[in-house]
């Protein structure tokens, strides 16, 4: 097997930390069997024992009671007041909070401990908890295998235009023919079922953006680069929309809240800098997605007891607009503030054509080409109960006035639209990226007005999308190492995965059935593991928990660093011995030479 770049400290430590909880995660379900399978002895409320019951009634019971527990689900899942992350909890098959309670129950040290010595009752409890960590690691060494070794092959990106429209627009018809359906939903301002910007819609939007851009990366569709731009500026439309309207809605800037949005962004493509060895820039949506996040949050959250104020959030939209022009604006400003952060946002591109380029320039491209669209969002969070109190009216006017409007509003979105598309869209790639920052909002907010003009279009969604809209975050950083190849740290992904060679529609279905399906589970694990270990109202515990976290990562980082050094010591010494048995083999041959002449 050949690898591709050396073994790093990470790597290392990361076998370390995930081969004990992959051994604690096994014994953990062979105790849990044994439990199950064992004969269990029953005594009543005096202590006597009463008897023994047979196997199949002791494994007949906890089926019962499991099917309870699943109706009780049910019964949940069906409550709008269940939150997303109690949701995310019962999808996974048991993980419920009384877990994660007894997880956090117990002092950090104490559960160390009990892990240390594979306690039995703190394996039982832990069990799913284990199994989610194992799953998670198995996960990433699929990732290191597929990209990182020869053990699999690779082939090389082929576009025709045909098929790229035939397959998406298959996936379309197949969409709207299998998961067409009608929402019901009411504002949250106003009450009625308007549904104007509602969550099923950007769902869906961001699931057929997303099916585009993968395709893009997978047909290396050159043609439809400024599409693609315009795409991930909705992307970071939404995160100024999305953040917006939680934050000015619900009031939460709590830490707790705050670590779940961190963890959300960022626990997973992490652990795919440290696996993989590569820069976090590598997978720059991400960096991107957290500033612009942190943005949102900072300008809501300082002195957000006056966002109710119309002149103070004015000023804060404004402010919003400085920071900008300040940092991406002024020539050399970018560099100056940025640059202490080189570390984390530096990328190194191992093309020899790029390597010339300072380490904040693929930073500066990214994020300053999406600059301003997140401020963009914001405000139209901000006048989106404004524009469903309008749009209440217009839908109670009489048809006549009501039909003249909404004309008016298609034409001048076409209008726009297509004077965008003649005058800007067809520019080439360097040009249009100058304009870029200043005119994606067109397109975007062309779309919008376009996708809500009826309250029937307003109240159909394709689940189908919305649902790939939900992982796309898992599919983004997934297809850089089990549907595409780069063969080498933070190399592109020039080639594609190859699993049935010289067939490659059909290496095309099962690489893309299986990288959905991955995708997927690690959406699953992602907000699993959220709740294991990020609690939602104990910031002391929250607290404890990044600590023990970073000081485990520390210890296993310089363990592996060490390990690491023990071959090179142990080289370097046998070159010692070779070097002074060499001059001991000179002196010799000079003491014979001399001893000749």
């Amino acid at each position: 097997m050949v690898v591709a770049g050396p073994i790093t400290p990470g790597q290392v430590s990361f076998l370390l930390g995930i081969i004990p909880v992959f051994v604690a995660w096994i014994y953990s379900e062979f105790l849990e069997y044994k439990k199950i399978s064992s004969p269990a002895k029953v005594k009543d409320v005096n202590g006597g024992n009463v008897g023994m019951f047979k196997k199949e009634e002791t494994f007949k019971n906890p089926i019962q009671l499991n099917q309870c527990h699943s109706d009780n689900n049910l019964v949940e899942l069906g409550s709008e007041t269940i939150k997303e992350d109690d949701r995310a909890i019962l999808l996974e098959g048991g993980l419920t909070k009384s877990a994660s309670a007894k997880f956090n129950g117990s002092s950090i040290k104490m559960n160390l401990i009990r892990f240390l010595t594979m306690d039995d009752s703190f394996l039982l409890e832990n069990r799913l908890t284990l199994r989610a960590m194992s799953e998670f690691g198995a996960i990433l060494t699929y990732f290191y295998i597929c990209d990182r070794t020869e053990l699999l092959g690779h082939s090389t990106k082929k576009y025709n235009r045909d098929l790229f429209i035939f397959l998406y627009i298959l996936l379309v018809i197949v969409s709207y023919m299998t998961s067409l359906k009608k929402h019901h939903d009411k504002s949250a301002f106003s009450g009625k079922a308007l549904l104007y910007l509602n969550r099923h819609q950007t769902e869906e939007w961001k699931g057929w953006m997303q099916v585009l851009f993968l395709m893009y990366h997978y047909f290396a569709a050159a043609e439809i680069y400024n599409a693609i731009r315009v795409f991930i500026a909705a992307y970071v439309w939404m995160t100024g929309f999305g953040n917006f309207s939680y934050y000015y809605i619900r009031k939460d800037f709590s830490l707790a809240r705050f670590a779940q949005m961190m963890w959300r962004l960022n626990f997973f493509v992490a652990f795919c800098c440290i696996v993989l060895n590569n820069d976090y820039m590598l997978y720059y949506i991400c960096p991107m997605h957290t500033l612009f996040t942190l943005m949102v949050y900072g300008a809501l959250g300082i002195f957000n007891k006056y966002n109710e104020i119309r002149s103070v959030m004015a000023l804060k939209i404004l402010a919003c607009f400085l920071v900008v022009i300040l940092i991406w604006e002024i020539p050399g400003a970018f560099y100056i503030f940025w640059g202490p952060s080189a570390f984390l946002l530096g990328y190194s591109d191992p093309d020899p054509s790029k390597q010339g380029l300072p380490r904040l320039h693929e930073w500066h491209f990214r994020s300053g080409l999406d600059r301003y669209i997140w401020i963009i969002g914001m405000i139209y969070a901000y006048y989106h109960p404004n524009v469903e109190k309008w749009m209440e009216k217009l839908e109670e006017t009489e048809t006549k006035r009501r039909l003249t409007i909404k004309t008016s509003i298609v034409t001048v979105s076409l209008f726009a639209g297509y004077l965008w598309y003649e005058y800007i869209y067809k520019l080439d790639k360097a040009t249009y990226n100058k304009f870029h920052p200043y005119t994606s909002w067109i397109p975007i907010t062309v779309y919008i007005c376009l996708r809500n003009f009826t309250q029937h279009l307003r109240s159909y969604s394709l689940t189908l999308f919305a649902w790939l809209g939900k992982i796309t975050l898992e599919t983004y950083i997934s297809q850089f190492h089990i549907w595409l190849r780069s063969n080498k740290p933070n190399g592109q992904p020039k080639w594609l995965l190859s699993l049935i060679p010289d067939y490659p529609l059909l290496n095309f279905m099962l690489t893309t059935a299986i990288y959905i399906l991955v995708s997927l589970r690690l959406f699953e694990l992602t907000n699993t593991l959220k709740t294991v270990f990020i609690p939602t109202k104990d910031n002391r515990r929250l607290l404890h928990n990044s600590l023990a976290g970073i000081g485990i990562a520390l210890c296993l980082y310089c363990i592996g660093f060490i390990l690491l050094q023990i071959p090179h010591a142990q080289l370097d010494k046998s070159g010692l011995k070779g070097l002074v048995v060499q001059s001991d083999f000179t002196l010799d041959l000079e003491e014979g030479t001399g001893e000749s002449k």
